[in-house]
């Protein structure tokens, strides 16, 4: 007898610990499931760009130059300063050793300032750590922190991180004192999507080895490129005899180069782009994963990520404007806003309405102020007696369910209630 009981015993649980697995499951696939439903039906509303240079040193010039030209360009097709968070870990324009200063430059020919009048840096020198780098991907700032540091991007946002500096295999060097790692990247990429602060995402590193730091992503909607694959190095394209040092490098010379053919209404794509990297030119080989990325690269343009180009409509009117993706949405417009004869008619609709007694019907009757207040209490709750009793039951339930503050409480409320019918069941069945 006391063998059955603990067979019985054992059989309720092992029905319990299937039960908890299967909801646990069955929550985790559900919680996927939303993110990803909420990427495809999102729509893609702005565009934010993170450009960090990790490298400090005047021997590092070309890292500075490297960033500072992909800042140039994703301005100059249309991205905002407002939207674009620039991280300078040196600042070589103001270098005892540069000969031209104030200056920055990405070519020997020194026909283009990168460091002119309009250069917005939001974190410099030793501003650049890993933890600024990690709080602005995962907004997780303090208080004090002002708003043109912080990525103030939504689940309608594309957002370009660009990273250049010295790496190896699965990490990435800043200051040279502190390395990123490929989880520590990951990590913060899957805290991104579950908060929803972007739908889709590009990462683009120049730095030896730099595909290894995408070794750990998992987030979908995430498409990375790096400039060279593991035990490759990244390098620099040319020397500056005046500057005397190398002033760009390579993969993100020729990744200007393609830009540079450009304007902000172009509809080259990011396949255009990814095999416009020659292994020849770039004397390594730019790795890009796709198999985190739902959309065809021959579809995708690169001003969705390099550019802001946004959707205009052109209409006749100043006020009246519908597409095929607004129609039957009126444009609510302030009553300073709206036509004479408009406003004329909505005076007469309001006169007219039930809740409302007309001058006309008062002159007619001869009624007071005080007969006006009992025949509008009379229509009122005549009114409040024709409503449906299960219109009023469902909006009682309605109200319950709103006022339930923690959904995951009221679910997990609802597993111990039906836990012991579980077990009463399966012990019956036996």
């Amino acid at each position: 007898m006391n063998q059955r009981v603990k067979m019985k015993g054992i059989s309720t649980l092992l029905t319990l610990s299937l039960l908890l697995i299967f909801c646990s499951t069955f929550r985790h696939f559900n919680v996927s499931a939303e993110l990803s439903s909420s990427t495809s039906t999102t729509m893609h509303t702005n565009n934010w760009a993170v450009l960090v240079c990790t490298s400090r040193f005047w021997f590092n010039y070309r890292h500075m130059a490297n960033t500072l030209s992909l800042y140039r360009t994703v301005k100059r097709l249309g991205i905002p300063d407002e939207r674009i968070i620039l991280m300078l870990a040196d600042d070589m324009a103001c270098n005892a050793r540069n000969k031209y200063p104030a200056q920055v430059f990405n070519n020997e020919n020194h026909r283009l300032n990168l460091y002119g009048d309009n250069v917005e840096v939001d974190y410099r020198g030793y501003e650049v750590t890993v933890e600024n780098f990690l709080r602005v991907l995962t907004g997780r700032h303090e208080n004090a922190v002002p708003r043109s540091k912080r990525l103030l991007s939504d689940e309608g946002s594309h957002i370009l991180l660009y990273m250049t500096g010295h790496g190896g295999d699965e990490f990435l060097k800043f200051q040279d004192s502190e390395e990123l790692q490929s989880h520590d990247l990951a990590d913060a990429v899957k805290q991104m999507k579950e908060k929803r602060r972007f739908k889709e995402l590009l990462i683009m590193v120049d730095t030896c080895q730099a595909a290894t730091l995408f070794n750990q992503l998992q987030s979908p909607g995430v498409l990375p490129i790096g400039s060279s694959m593991k035990g490759e190095n990244s390098y620099s394209h040319h020397l500056d005899a005046d500057v005397g040092v190398s002033v760009v490098d390579r993969f993100t010379y020729y990744t200007l180069a393609f830009f540079e053919k450009l304007n902000m209404y172009d509809n080259a794509s990011l396949s255009s782009l990814f095999n416009s990297y020659n292994p020849n030119w770039l004397m390594s080989t730019a790795y890009y994963r796709t198999d985190l990325y739902q959309r065809k690269l021959e579809e995708v343009p690169v001003t969705n990520f390099f550019g802001s180009v946004m959707e205009t409509i052109h209409t006749d009117s100043a006020y009246k404007a519908f597409s095929s993706k607004s129609v039957g949405r009126d444009k609510i417009r302030m009553p300073h806003e709206q036509e004479p004869a408009e406003l004329e008619k909505r005076r007469e609709l309001s006169d007219n309405s039930p809740n409302s007694v007309s001058g006309a019907m008062v002159s007619h009757l001869g009624l007071g102020p005080k007969h006006i207040g009992v025949l509008k209490s009379s229509i009122s709750s005549i009114k409040s007696n024709c409503v449906c009793p299960i219109h009023n039951l469902w909006r009682t339930l309605q109200s319950k369910l709103d006022s339930i503050g923690d959904v995951e409480t009221f679910v997990n409320c609802g597993l111990l209630i039906m836990l012991p019918l579980v077990a009463v069941a399966t012990w019956l069945s036996h």
